[in-house]
């Protein structure tokens, strides 16, 4: 168990590391925010952290810290865990409006996006007749065979589990006057859309649009409008959606435009094409009020 006292959080972003002290009789997720935008305040320009910017790592996981229900359970495992020790959370800071990023920048490997991925294990061949030694007649009937060994890959197993539990990706961009929007990216759909909420709520329609109008009667074209993911704008036709799950969507039209290429092992691992960029991607699983899973197709 941890000791009373104030303890040392290990930080990393994207291009460097450092160290705070941290107290859970005294911090709150607002004075870590604090600590943590005096540290990072040239890297971020001058830009405070705040909510989105910052995930730590817990048993291997990564985890986010963007409100009071995040930060209660942070400090609960920051108890349950010995200072230093192996489950020690591990804190990371990222503005998701900065590009990661490219070499021959430099790219901080303690950083959770710049890790190498494990190798799979590799599987163990059966073994030969010649390479077996010889057995008398009797222990042959009595030895048995050994069970086959499961060498399907942890990261395979995780995979097929994002499947099958209709995990989506979401990416982090603007679109239009709009900055710091998450984004279904998924090339079942065609075009790109935005939600009826979102259009009236940021003015891509009026507010007194009447049903019958503006996408009830049809997908409406709401014309060429400017899309920044990464550091990269690129201009896209944008159509009218009632999808309420999620302000826009990113259908085929950016996908090929950007040349956007997916690592069928790691569904996080989002790469621009047409610049090389990584883009910073989460995954998503969508429950409705009694908890079922909510496929989005």
């Amino acid at each position: 168990m941890a000791q009373p006292g104030p303890s040392i959080l290990d930080v990393h972003t994207p291009t460097s590391s450092f160290a705070i002290i941290y107290s859970d009789a005294e911090d709150s997720l607002e004075t870590l925010f604090v600590k943590l935008s005096k540290k990072t305040i040239a890297e971020l320009n001058g830009r405070h952290v705040r909510s989105g910017w910052v995930k730590y790592e817990w048993n291997s996981t990564v985890w986010n810290l963007d409100d009071a229900s995040d930060y209660a359970i942070f400090a609960w495992r920051m108890k349950s865990a010995t200072p230093g020790g192996e489950g020690w959370p591990i804190l990371f800071v990222r503005s998701p409006d900065s590009p990661l990023p490219t070499p021959p920048e430099y790219q901080n490997p303690s950083f959770y996006m710049f890790r190498p991925k494990p190798a799979p294990p590799s599987p163990r061949l059966p073994a030969t007749p010649e390479s077996s030694s010889a057995a008398s007649g009797k222990s042959r009937k009595h030895t048995k065979a050994p069970k086959p060994q499961n060498t399907v890959p942890r990261f395979k197993k995780d995979f097929e589990k994002f499947h099958n539990e209709n995990g989506v990706r979401t990416i982090a961009g603007s679109i239009g006057p709009v900055n710091n929007v998450r984004m279904l990216l998924k090339s079942g759909y065609r075009h790109v859309y935005i939600s009826r909420k979102f259009a009236i709520k940021n003015g891509f329609i009026p507010r007194d649009a009447a049903p019958g109008h503006y996408g009830y009667s049809g997908i409406v074209n709401l014309g060429k409008w400017p899309i920044t993911v990464g550091r990269t704008r690129t201009v896209h036709s944008v159509y009218l959606t009632e999808e309420s799950h999620f302000d826009v969507v990113l259908g085929r039209s950016f996908v090929e435009r950007r040349q956007i290429k997916f690592d069928p092992v790691d569904p996080t691992d989002v790469i621009c094409g047409d610049t090389s960029e990584k883009i910073d991607c989460e995954l998503v699983i969508l429950k409705d009020g009694k908890g079922q899973i909510v496929t989005v197709t």
